[in-house]
């Protein structure tokens, strides 16, 4: 894997001046309103799968979204996609892994068809894009700018609010609830796919690349059990590509889709993707 631009201790930095103000302000909306009940409402909202629709065609919508969580690029999102799929074909990566590279983020479409209301819109992201936490039970202070948990109605909620909430011990991450975003909107979009065909370790990989504070900052321990060791495992691998291949250098995307539709097409078919 070729060295960043950036070192790696510059990525992720929440403290970079001007950026600071839009960052925080979408983790302040995002940590105060994706409830429990919210998630269900968005599950039942969007995961219809009525929308088919090609997959180059949904990634060529990304190229209007800049992701607002994300302090580290400010470029359309499918130039990420393509720099972090070309990290890991630099590596000699398994060409599963390439896609799921190419494509992890490709739930951000759901801006196509989401509103304000939700934050699921290009103007308001906070049901869209950045770092998940399990809603249900009590959030930790792993999570970004921490001091916005308290604002966060389910921790009023004596259901909720507890290290355990609504979740038994050791119950594994495939069954909590995660705040709604586009990793899990992708996923079941995937899974809801007849003809995909991607291993389970490329599944998890876009289903928990956004779960900060379970593989990056350790929390809770008290509900995984012992396949989310092999989910870290995957996740740790993949998000060196996620993270540390943004850089200002540009793909060039038609150049790129000669070589990655084969790819797709081995993996998800031809046809369309119900969204």
């Amino acid at each position: 894997m070729e060295t960043p631009i950036k070192e790696k201790e510059q990525f992720r930095n929440y403290d970079q001046g001007d950026i600071t103000a839009a960052v925080k302000e979408h983790y302040r909306k995002m940590r105060s309103r994706q409830t429990y009940e919210y998630v269900q409402r968005m599950k039942a909202k969007y995961l219809t799968f009525e929308r088919p629709m090609d997959l180059w065609e949904m990634m060529e919508r990304l190229n209007v979204l800049i992701d607002v969580s994300d302090p580290d690029l400010n470029l359309p999102n499918i130039i990420h996609l393509l720099q972090s799929a070309e990290g890991m074909r630099a590596d000699n990566r398994p060409d599963w892994m390439q896609l799921v590279g190419l494509i992890h983020d490709l739930g951000k479409a759901m801006y196509l068809f989401g509103s304000d209301e939700d934050g699921t819109s290009q103007a308001e992201q906070w049901g869209l894009v950045g770092d998940v936490f399990v809603v249900g039970c009590k959030l930790p202070d792993s999570c970004v700018y921490p001091e916005f948990n308290a604002l966060n109605p389910d921790m009023q909620d004596p259901r909720y609010n507890t290290e355990l909430g609504i979740y038994e011990t050791g119950c594994g991450l495939d069954n909590l609830h995660l705040a709604w975003g586009h990793d899990e909107y992708l996923y079941q979009v995937l899974k809801n796919h007849s003809s995909n065909s991607i291993p389970e370790a490329g599944m998890a990989m876009i289903r928990y690349h956004s779960f900060y504070p379970w593989h990056s900052g350790g929390s809770y321990k008290a509900l995984l059990n012992e396949k989310d060791a092999q989910y870290l495992e995957w996740i740790r691998d993949f998000n060196q590509y996620d993270l540390y291949t943004k850089s200002p250098v540009i793909p060039v995307y038609e150049e790129l889709k000669a070589y990655y539709k084969p790819i797709a097409e081995k993996y998800l078919g031809k046809g369309p993707i119900y969204w």
